[in-house]
């Protein structure tokens, strides 16, 4: 049985012509700031009438290999839709096609890594652009994808498991379209509540600069663990508690939504019993209190609270591969550096917002080797891993230590091919740089170090790096095995 295309095509259609208003809100925060809308009521129509034109092709039950096509397309289709903007306004470094791609992609992807130079340089309406498809990339197009195709229920499931990687998620209701609708809910709702506890701060007088726009922009880009700031100066240009406030909002984004659906039930004890929640915290504060002796040790802060809150702030960023920062710290010692670096490849949890290659696969992993050395030693031992108190099937084990390998190899000739293609470009990019540069947009973290820290661009590197960086931020997003399987021959022979 060969690829249905033709559904497919339709289905991605659906989601494209629903674009259109997501497009029209940006629209109309440009007129608000009495800027251009025609930017993104150009690509609205467009993304209206295409969609429109694709969804009236004919549609058939979506099965796995439509799943892994729509997720792959999908995403792509989005990005490219989300340049047109960017190339419309044609102001500061988006008068290129490939930096509006690139732009595109790691919003959409929930990167964060930027080609912008001077914010400034750039109208409000399309700053807010750059946040909102970062929290349509966060959960909305998954939702979205589902919602709108609710009537088929086979296929929407499986459609939600490729993407999200996990069949915990279909658990939550008997039919797909209620799980999409308690996903949605729980994610404009978290998204609202960090709006309304931000522009608390500001009435009270503890948040002065964070007014209505950029409370809404932080909130959409914080709760997505997306990282995209209309200031320069990322979130340290805001005061210290709006920066926890934010540090709980990824921590939160980060989080299994099946978890958070627990916890608005009452049913705490679901979070208790979740090993992979306890990793994933006690990960995230063990590597805070490191950085944080480290930081002290080096004198960055004068004194305890802005040392904690730095510490625990950047490594939370880091690891739920948010990438927003309060301080440059490319400019922190080696020692601090390379602890963030590690923290690239950690990530939350999975079936949350965020990417890497996430805390349940290294749980997996860890236990594997835990069981691995008792085996040596009792080698007639039936062990087998457990998470939750449940059983995980070998096939899942084996998956999960061949995606981390697979990710390891992908990040190495990555790394090469930058230090490579930076040094014939004559870029003076380190070494150490050159990971950061694979790491941050493979893994979809964003700020890197050196020229890509968190107070730099990626402007500076050389058009065919950002195409290669373009296409490795979309194949992270949906996790390698889509796209993949999709370039395999088989996949599109009966």
């Amino acid at each position: 049985m060969t690829v249905d295309w033709r559904t497919v095509a339709s289905l991605v259609g659906t989601v494209t012509k629903a674009l259109a208003l997501p497009l029209a809100v940006s629209a109309g925060v440009a007129l608000l700031y009495r800027e251009s809308a025609v930017p993104f009521l150009l690509p609205a129509l467009g993304s209206l009438l295409v969609g429109l034109g694709l969804e009236r092709l004919p549609r058939a039950e979506l099965g796995i290999r439509e799943a892994f096509l729509m997720v792959s397309l999908t995403w792509l289709v989005v990005a490219l839709v989300g340049a047109v903007p960017f190339l419309l306004v044609g102001s500061g470094v988006f008068v290129s096609p490939v930096d509006a791609v690139f732009e595109s992609m790691s919003g959409i992807t929930t990167t964060g890594a930027t080609v912008i130079e001077s914010f400034d340089a750039h109208p409000r309406g399309l700053l807010f652009w750059r946040q909102l498809i970062q929290w349509l990339g966060g959960l909305g197009i998954l939702v979205l994808a589902v919602g709108l195709l609710s009537q088929l229920e086979v296929g929407g499931a499986q459609l939600m498991e490729t993407e999200t990687r996990t069949q915990d998620v279909t658990k939550l209701t008997p039919r797909i379209a209620g799980t999409a609708r308690i996903i949605g809910g729980l994610y404009v709702g978290l998204t609202a509540l960090v709006v309304l506890v931000l522009l608390g701060l500001n009435l009270a007088g503890l948040a002065p600069r964070m007014g209505p726009y950029d409370a809404v922009a932080h909130a959409l880009t914080s709760v997505s663990t997306a990282g995209f700031s209309p200031e320069a100066e990322s979130v340290g240009a805001f005061s210290p508690a709006a920066q926890w406030v934010l540090t709980g909002a990824m921590l939160l984004g980060a989080t299994n939504f099946v978890l958070l659906y627990a916890l608005t039930q009452g049913r705490f004890r679901r979070l208790r019993e979740s090993e992979e929640l306890r990793f994933y915290l006690g990960l995230v504060l063990a590597t805070a209190a490191v950085l944080a002796g480290v930081l002290r040790a080096d004198g960055e802060f004068a004194s305890i609270e802005p040392t904690l809150r730095h510490a625990l702030f950047q490594v939370t960023s880091i690891v739920t591969t948010t990438g927003y920062a309060t301080v440059d710290f490319d400019l922190w010692s080696p020692a601090a550096k390379h602890l963030l670096f590690l923290g690239m490849f950690v990530g939350g949890m999975a079936g949350s917002t965020t990417c890497s290659i996430k805390s349940f696969r290294w749980l997996v992993a860890a236990k594997t080797l835990r069981r691995d050395l008792f085996t040596e030693i009792h080698p007639d031992a039936v062990r087998p891993i457990r998470m939750g108190g449940e059983v995980v099937d070998e096939g899942t084990v084996r998956d999960v230590n061949a995606y981390i390998v697979l990710s390891l190899l992908i990040f190495a000739f990555l790394t090469v091919f930058v230090v490579v293609e930076t040094a014939d470009s004559g870029l003076g990019v380190t070494e150490f740089d050159a990971m950061g540069i694979a790491a941050a947009t493979f893994l979809n973290i964003g700020p890197a170090f050196g020229a890509a820290g968190p107070y730099g661009s990626y402007a500076g590197l050389s058009a065919a790096t950002k195409w290669v960086l373009v296409v490795l931020m979309w194949v992270g997003r949906i996790e390698i095995v889509p796209v993949l399987v999709v370039l395999t021959p088989a996949f599109w022979r009966s």
